[in-house]
């Protein structure tokens, strides 16, 4: 058996700016050491369902401040992963701003990787992590890659975007994601080549 699998479960969080690379990078990780020990967790998956509200007041909430998350079911699954103890996650419908009735089970592996912008803001999340790592890069890049993930991914419109980013994800990065970069074990640049990040970052992992 693999030794990491005989040790309690090590908990890494990625977080930055939306648009920073910071899923890219918790995937590369996850590909270079396998599927086997290593797992996914993503923060998006926990924003709150909004079916009781009218679809126009659904995209009127703002979903960069922290109170759009689940902060509860979220502490409550990594504290469940840790134990060893498989959690069903849920589906989250961004063109609709609902949960999706099915959940999606998650293994516990020995490496559990976590990432979402507001990760570092909650002080019962931070406590549970063994490294947190804080992915940096200009505010130019990242409009762009989240400017073309929402139109791609989330069926947004290229007007709904900008609305957006300047009423809510603008200052939200500067009230709370900004502020929790000093929260970082390490603090990383994705404009690095993310095979390189990836590796310095398995080097880490496993002196932990």
């Amino acid at each position: 058996m693999d030794t990491l699998l005989e040790l309690i479960p090590t908990l890494v969080g990625f977080s930055g700016g939306s648009g920073s690379g910071k899923t890219t990078l918790a995937a590369a990780v996850q590909k270079r050491l396998g599927g086997h020990r290593s797992v996914v967790l993503s923060l998006d998956a926990y924003y709150k369902d909004l079916s009781h509200l009218p679809l126009r007041e659904r995209a009127e909430v703002n979903f960069d401040h922290p109170d759009a998350l689940d902060v509860q079911l979220l502490t409550q699954q990594i504290r469940q992963l840790r134990c060893g103890q498989a959690v069903e996650v849920p589906r989250y419908d961004f063109t609709t701003h609902t949960r999706r009735p099915e959940t999606l089970t998650l293994q516990p592996k020995a490496v559990v990787l976590i990432e979402g912008i507001l990760l570092f803001a909650f002080d019962s999340i931070r406590s549970l992590l063994d490294l947190k790592v804080f992915v940096d890069v200009p505010p130019d890049i990242r409009f762009i890659r989240r400017l073309v993930r929402d139109i791609q991914e989330r069926g947004r419109t290229v007007d709904s975007c900008i609305q957006q980013y300047y009423a809510t994800t603008r200052p939200m990065h500067f009230a709370w994601v900004e502020p929790s970069k000093e929260f970082a074990d390490v603090s990383v640049s994705s404009e690095e080549k993310v095979e390189t990040l990836a590796t310095l970052l398995i080097e880490r992992i496993e002196r932990l």
